[in-house]
């Protein structure tokens, strides 16, 4: 049975209140949490379970990311652990959302991220174990950044009608994108994410990782240090619609690792890092009816991808691609089986238009319409532009076999 709560401005006055409803609708069996107007400063993120809607008014319902602090550890701590020793766990309370980071190359999924459970004498008791070991040389830290609205191993949930502010200037660490963003899933399935306003994080806007069956609609992500939209590690059949992503300081729009069956339909990806990028195997994904425009690196980009990883089976059309710095469509080495067709490339009089490596292959290429660049085409060995094989792509296009990889819970 479903159960819809509807909070006055006093019930939803801290993250931790919002969190206790969203907690009690799930075990209810689900249902909607509705916030009022308002602006609210979080000192944690939001956690969302399964069968649970987080739905605000939209721009007048805005969520600000708290400062974000580091706590350096006292030393050198081990992989698995579920608690860290802190020189001092001062202003730290237990139900916060924290990561920890270190100083060395270490990023990605070597990132932790967790809820605190307990604190005594400055170790930090952590929901689960820490995803690497952290050396004492490599100056490790505990830090209160976290995403805004977040769900690990959840199913059938949405966030809906937020403002999201991710308060760059009031954050010491940024987040990287593979263990949060502003928002962010993880191993889930049957998430909704429509009528988000999300700038100014200090990481990714919107990441989600090892997800399955994603609809994001009328969804816009801006002003981030990382990328805006990031779809990533193996997630499957999600569909982009009237989303937007400008001025982030990396992509608009990056596939990562195994980002396949992807639809991204009427979406502006302007004046980011770059455009949209594309690598290691991201597959089997439709872009159509978009515009990349204004970007500083190259519109959108087949980054280089070594065979048996290599980009290939992925339809471009219908695209308006103007205005980005040197190359609007760079298509780099080993990349295969790809169409552009019907698209709009304008190269604001300068750089190149279509650029072609010579080791990719069956790169088709059918009414593209090409000005005002220095060269229309550059393609380096003409027997890439052979026939691709058929294929299909793009989301509800997923054959069973495309999710096997995936650790997701099964549905109800």
């Amino acid at each position: 049975m479903s159960s819809d709560v509807q909070l006055d401005v006093e019930q939803a006055s801290s993250a931790r209140l919002i969190q206790q409803q969203i907690d009690l609708v799930a075990q209810a069996g689900g249902g909607r949490v509705v916030l009022p107007a308002m602006e609210l400063t979080l000192d944690r993120g939001l956690a969302l379970r399964s069968h649970v809607e987080l739905v605000g008014q939209g721009e007048q319902t805005l969520l600000r990311k708290g400062p974000g602090r580091i706590y350096p550890l006292a030393g050198y701590h081990n992989y698995g652990m579920c608690d860290v020793p802190l020189a001092d766990a001062t202003g730290l309370e237990v139900g916060m959302t924290v990561s920890v980071h270190d100083g060395s190359a270490h990023g990605g999924f070597y990132e932790t991220f967790a809820t605190i459970t307990w604190i005594k004498d400055n170790w930090v008791g952590l929901d689960h174990g820490i995803e690497a070991d952290y050396r004492a040389d490599d100056k490790p830290s505990l830090t209160t950044v976290y995403p805004l609205v977040f769900g690990h191993r959840i199913q059938s949930a949405a966030v809906r009608d937020l403002r999201l502010e991710g308060n760059r200037a009031a954050s010491d660490r940024n987040m990287g994108g593979c263990r949060g963003g502003a928002i962010y899933f993880y191993q889930s399935r049957g998430l909704e994410i429509t009528g988000i306003r999300e700038s100014d994080y200090d990481g990714e806007g919107l990441s989600f990782q090892m997800c399955r069956d994603v609809i994001i609609r009328d969804a816009h992500f801006d002003g981030n240090s990382g990328n805006g939209l990031h779809p990533g590690a193996g997630s499957t059949n999600a569909l982009f619609e009237n989303c937007g992503g400008q001025g982030n300081a990396k992509s608009g729009f990056f596939f990562c690792v195994r980002a396949n069956h992807i639809t991204v339909r009427d979406c502006e990806f302007a004046e980011n890092g770059s455009g949209i990028s594309i690598g290691t195997r991201d597959c089997n994904n439709l872009i159509e009816n978009c515009r990349v425009r204004s970007n500083r690196g190259v519109g959108v980009l087949v980054r280089p991808s070594p065979r048996p990883v290599e980009v290939h089976s992925c339809r471009i059309r219908q695209c308006t691609i103007q205005g980005n710095l040197d190359v609007q469509i760079d298509v780099t080495p080993d990349a295969h089986d790809l169409i552009f067709e019907a698209n709009q490339i304008d190269g604001g009089d300068q750089g190149i238009g279509i650029r072609i490596a010579e080791t990719a292959s069956s790169i088709h290429l059918e009414s593209n319409d090409v000005t005002g660049c220095e060269q229309d085409t550059q393609i380096q060995d003409s027997a890439s532009l052979a026939s691709p094989t058929p294929f299909t792509c793009g989301y509800g296009d997923a054959p069973a076999d495309a999710f096997q990889h995936l650790a997701v819970p099964e549905r109800d």
